[in-house]
């Protein structure tokens, strides 16, 4: 009898495998899979058999693998009760389709060569013949089809299945396999080591496991042949109506990565190590502030805010009139991050800004680590573990941490990955113009999801390309062409869609043409030596204010052992290209952070720094210097994920011990605590239950004691929850300086009566008041269009209302928890 392996587990090596091992390989494996098919596959096996029996030597030993898919009919006695032992029998107990099946009989195959077969031998056993000519020209696949010059049809299919099949196949050449006419002829012959990996590696258990093979074999650059055989339709097809739909979702699935077990435990981790973080706000985001992030929580929140409201109401989406009146807010010349904050607008309206933005940055923060992780795993080592730590530390770095206070667009950086694999792609010149547009795209949206990201993004690539082209010359000038070109194409796309959010941004209201953050914006090189604030065992607050603009702005801070890590890996790997070019992207990224002017340690000289000549250049000219030292987070994860990889491989036990502890040892003092957290101010009854709209009638404002501004702005947080239901003078935001002058300022500069409260505040001391004095506020007032000023307790609130009451010419009333002057005649 001829021998029956039931199989579950298409990766299972089958029991007549595993005995059938020491017997000789047979030069030939035939292949068919088989659902409820007794009515066919008796005459298909006689025609198999016969035939290569006849052809006596020419394909020498040979077997066939009838590959049953939990038939219901006689299928599998048709097969046993065929006394041939070339003949064998594997089985699924139950249907789960073609795709299935093959995988079955591919894995059970043993041949030199495996040719697969439908049931029906709508293609004669006879074309075998064309497809060993192109096998023996070097492929490793042939194909038969009906679809390429020289193939001939007898009779034909169904007019709506022709219809159908051209549909189909141009859908295929169009997302999954490119330069194959017809993947779905039911005849091919394989190299069988190379099928058997093909199949191992699938997961598809339609009839779309054609194309996710043929796409491996492309893919590994196998070289596949298409040629044409002569095909008859036969009665009897399993294919039916339904299928024709999960044929596409087949494909979607194909084009979508799915991760191993593996790489949902490394995502999860890192969404993990986000929530741990986040912590003190994540699980109470609108009752909890975090500390260190001084007032960008509330401008961030008032962002996701006003996108969302002005979405609802189908408002321009790019300027807001409800801070800064009367002049209102260029919204994409400031981090509106529109990327987030438009998908995210159902649930900033549903469950409030503080929501939406925890949610953000925590799970953004994650998703940017996954990316890390795909990128370093595609391209740079095959072990996850590798992959992993260096994705954490490119994710996770001490100055990613200190932007996670305050900065989701320096946070939210998933899209980089994908945009750097992609401009790699283009060097390789294989789909330029698919690469080139897909690239337009993704830059496109992470343009609206932070400009200056991708600027430091784009910088480093280029430190990278240069350094890489230093060291492969070759490969440089070969991939010139096809990046040029393709680059040229991404930029087309990308601009077409973001032209006029630019121009809007550089030309539109309230725009400005940079912004000048002052000569303490660069780092030093003690800086880049010592430990971050949040530093979980080495972190102290004191000597990292001193070397920061403050607790967001930590942008060095990676830590002397940590450099001195990424120093051995680069002289222990130096004979790799990559690592070379790593190397030097990541010293001149932290050279170029030290300024115009860098200060030379223990001697108190200063020498000119390499970003003198870049200072003043368009958009370089807005960039916080020490910024670009942001640039060496993934590139130092990228050499730590290679170091690692390249233990795993060591042949000592001792070698792999010291350097896992060489890397434990850098990387401890760079684990976070969580981020610090208190909370939040109750907002006051005047704002959150409404009382402030008998006091401001429609084209007026209201007037905080005192304005807010980039130091206090809690009151954009009471403008939220009021339901931005108020305009307001003052702000935080970014904006021209004015009268005539377009240089960029954080906040409103301060009219009289502005500046006047801002003093008291700031002293305690109530100022003397005169006519003129009175004067300057009636002018200011009108100005704003105010409506009320309104004083909620604070420190020096007793001065400050002193000095309103003066100002006002009478006395502020206690309303909801507040002092309000309403202005209204005749109050």
């Amino acid at each position: 009898m001829s021998g029956t392996d039931t199989a579950e587990d298409p990766h299972r090596v089958p029991d007549s495998r595993r005995t059938t091992e020491s017997q000789a390989v047979p030069d030939l494996s035939v292949v068919v899979p088989a659902y409820n098919e007794e009515r066919r596959l008796g005459p298909t096996l006689d025609a198999l058999v016969r035939q290569l029996t006849a052809a006596g030597d020419r394909w020498g030993s040979w077997e066939i693998v009838v590959a049953d898919d939990g038939s219901t009919d006689a299928t599998r006695e048709i097969v046993t009760l065929r006394r041939d032992p070339r003949l064998r029998l594997i089985t699924s107990p139950r249907n789960r389709g073609k795709g299935h099946a093959l995988r079955l009989g591919v894995d059970a195959s043993r041949g030199r060569r495996v040719l697969i077969t439908d049931a029906d031998l709508a293609v004669p056993v006879g074309e075998l013949e064309r497809l060993a000519s192109a096998l023996a020209e070097g492929n490793a696949a042939a194909v038969g089809s009906r679809a390429v010059p020289g193939a001939t049809l007898g009779d034909r299919r169904h007019p709506v299945r022709e219809l159908l099949a051209g549909a189909g196949n141009l859908l295929i050449r169009g997302t999954a396999v490119r330069g194959i006419r017809d993947t779905q002829c039911g005849f091919k012959l394989f190299d069988g080591e190379k099928v058997r990996a093909a199949f191992a590696a699938s997961r598809l258990d339609g009839w779309a496991i054609d194309v996710e093979v043929l796409r491996h074999f492309q893919r590994a650059g196998w070289p596949v042949a298409e040629v044409p055989v002569h095909w008859s339709h036969r009665p009897g097809s399993k294919i039916r109506p339904l299928d024709y739909l999960r044929f596409p979702r087949d494909l979607v699935r194909l084009r979508l990565p799915v991760p191993g077990p593996a790489d949902a435990v490394a995502a999860a981790l890192f969404l993990a190590m986000a929530v741990a973080l986040y912590a003190g706000r994540f699980f109470d985001p609108a009752g909890r502030y975090l500390t260190d992030s001084l007032q960008d929580q509330n401008q961030w929140e008032w962002f996701f805010a006003v996108t969302a409201d002005n979405v609802a109401h189908l408002r321009n989406p790019l300027f807001s009139d409800l801070q800064g009146v009367p002049d209102g807010v260029n919204l994409m010349a400031n981090t509106a991050m529109f990327g987030l904050s438009v998908p995210l607008a159902p649930v900033t309206l549903l469950w409030g800004p503080a929501v939406a933005l925890s949610l953000a940055m925590t799970f953004g923060l994650a998703a940017t680590a996954a990316a890390w992780y795909r990128l370093i795993l595609r391209r740079l080592v095959p072990q996850r573990g590798a992959a992993f730590a260096g994705a954490a530390l490119a994710a996770f770095a001490p100055p990613m941490v200190s932007h996670a206070n305050a900065h989701p667009n320096f946070v939210i950086l998933f899209m980089i990955p994908a945009i750097i694999d992609r401009s790699l792609r283009l060097c390789a010149g294989t789909r330029v113009t698919r690469d080139a547009v897909i690239l337009g795209l993704m830059t496109a949206y992470q343009v609206f999801l932070g400009e200056e990201a991708l600027l430091l993004a784009a910088l480093g690539m280029l430190l990278f390309g240069a350094a890489h082209a230093a060291a492969h010359p070759r490969v440089a000038r070969a991939a010139s062409r096809p990046l040029l070109r393709g680059l040229a194409i991404a930029a087309a796309v990308c601009l077409t869609l973001v032209v006029y959010p630019l121009a809007w941004q550089f030309s539109g209201p309230q725009s400005y043409t940079h912004l000048d953050h002052g000569p303490g914006a660069a780092n030093s090189v003690r800086a880049l030596l010592t430990f971050a604030e949040r530093s979980l065992l080495a972190g102290d607050a004191d000597r990292a204010a001193a070397l920061s603009l403050n607790p967001t702005e930590q942008n060095a801070f990676y830590g002397w052992p940590l450099l001195l890590l990424a120093l051995a890996i680069t002289v222990g790997l130096w004979r790799r290209p990559v690592v070379r070019a790593l190397a030097f992207t990541a010293a001149a990224a932290a050279v170029l952070s030290l300024g115009p002017r860098i200060h030379v340690p223990l001697t108190g000289a200063e020498i000119p720094g390499p970003w003198a000549p870049l200072a003043g250049l368009p958009l370089l000219e807005s960039v916080i210097v020490s910024r670009v030292a942001l640039i060496c987070a993934p590139v130092l994860g990228m050499l730590l994920a290679l170091a690692i990889g390249r233990l795993a491989q060591a042949r000592s036990l001792g070698t792999q011990y010291a350097g896992l502890l060489a890397v434990c040892l850098a990387l401890l003092p760079l684990v976070p605590a969580p981020l610090r957290s208190e909370p939040r101010a109750e907002v006051p009854a005047f704002f959150a239950d409404g009382a402030w709209k008998a006091y401001v009638r429609p084209g007026e404002s209201l007037v905080p004691v005192p304005l807010p501004e980039p130091t206090a702005a809690e009151a954009l947080h009471w403008q939220t929850t009021a339901g931005l239901g108020f305009r307001m003078p003052g702000g935080y935001f970014n904006r021209p300086y004015g009268d005539g002058d377009r240089s960029g300022v954080y906040g409103v500069p301060l009219n009289w009566t502005a500046s006047l409260l801002k003093d008291v505040r700031e002293t305690g001391v109530a100022q003397v008041i005169d006519a003129r004095a009175r004067e300057e506020t009636r002018r200011d007032l009108a100005y704003w269009r105010a409506g009320a000023l309104v004083l909620v307790p604070q420190p020096h609130d007793g001065p400050l209302r002193a000095t309103v009451d003066k100002l006002v010419g009478r006395p502020g009333t206690w309303v909801a928890g507040v002092w309000v002057w309403d202005l209204h005649e005749g109050s």
